[in-house]
């Protein structure tokens, strides 16, 4: 097993800052996630540990070796692209054995590692086929069995999931991890989906324009996010985030009357609650105007609005609500994250 340790890593082009002073720790054996929007950066990071770009500055180790100016065949680690780049003229088991055959691995070391792979991902009885006669989830299987069959202590893979279906993505999800824990490899995991990220994951890097946004683990990312940004990537509805103003009891929800919600001065301050700590409740909570009912099947979203501000609200099951209708919420002091908007929505 080998941890990779990214120190103080850029990649400019010009003025563009694509991966701008970044570092971060990937434990040996574990997952690691890039997560971000499209352009965070996430890619480049991933194909700057790879070697496929060049690091304007900054350094990168793998298992205590500085692997900076390596060139990606000595960094002993594989890679699975967002497309599956299947051979369509060769048979499974022929595209999984090729980067052994390019390196002259022996055809009885070829045989049994083929063996082991293939019965780890179960495609034993694909391994005559060609990749045109294959699902995409079978198609994404024979590309993760080309990295593993490796035997590389590290893998680094980049969006592999997004060309499936929502189902596929589920069980491609569960299948990943396991494979990953079993074999006990480093994965260095990049993705735009956060459900691939929360499910997948020890350690998330949560990127944005290029730099470290939060570098924490799933739990700690819903539970303590370090902006509004990251607050509001995770959690679907994502957090509310509502503007306080100060009123002579305490801070209350800015164009509303009350209630209090914040002891002490809240203006300039903004306060996040998630949809899912929200509860309905009687007179007396924070009044709002529901403005749409979306019924999810175990539970229905609350589009509301509470004076000037708009928020969303998880509730179980299906309500007997409509627009227009008037509801009072209610959430638990342990559910409110404060941030401060004049220092980037870093948390208060």
């Amino acid at each position: 097993m080998s941890a990779i340790s990214v120190q103080h890593l850029s990649r400019w082009w010009g003025a563009t800052r694509a991966v701008d002073d970044i570092s971060f720790e990937a434990a040996a054996g574990k997952m690691l996630v890039l997560l971000g929007p499209s352009g965070c950066g996430k890619s480049t990071t991933l194909r700057l540990i790879a070697g496929l770009e060049a690091a304007t500055s900054g350094r990168i180790l793998i298992g205590g070796v500085d692997v900076t100016h390596l060139p990606p065949a000595e960094r002993r680690l594989s890679m699975v692209f967002q497309s599956y780049a299947l051979f369509p003229h060769l048979s499974v088991a022929e595209n999984i054995v090729f980067g052994l055959r390019v390196r002259n691995v022996p055809r009885l070391e070829r045989a049994a590692r083929l063996g082991r792979t293939a019965e780890l991902l179960g495609l034993g009885a694909l391994l005559d086929r060609k990749p045109s006669q294959l699902s995409g989830g079978q198609q994404q299987r024979v590309a993760l069995g080309r990295a593993i069959i490796a035997e590389t202590a590290v893998c680094l893979m980049d969006e592999p999931l997004s060309n499936l279906d929502a189902q596929l993505r589920h069980d491609m999800r569960r299948e990943i991890r396991g494979i990953q824990q079993k074999l006990g490899i480093t994965m260095v995991y990049v993705t735009h989906d956060q459900t691939e990220a929360m499910s997948m994951a020890d350690q998330v890097i949560l990127l944005r324009d290029g730099r470290v946004e939060q570098d924490a683990p799933p739990a700690e990312l819903y539970a303590r996010p370090a902006s509004v940004f990251a607050a509001r990537f995770i959690g679907t509805p994502p957090m509310n985030i509502l503007s306080l103003a100060d009123s002579p009891g305490g801070a209350v929800i800015a164009g509303t009357a009350g209630p209090v919600v914040l002891p002490g001065r809240g203006a300039g301050l903004s306060l996040g609650v998630r949809p899912e700590d929200i509860r309905l409740g009687p007179a007396g909570g924070l009044g709002a105007t529901v403005t749409a009912v979306e019924y999810l099947g175990a539970d229905s979203i609350l589009s509301c609005a509470a004076g000037t501000q708009s928020l969303a609200v998880r509730v179980p099951g299906r309500v007997d609500l409509s627009p227009g209708a008037t509801v009072h919420l209610y959430w638990s002091k342990d559910a409110v994250h404060i941030f401060d908007p004049e220092r980037g929505g870093e948390r208060a």
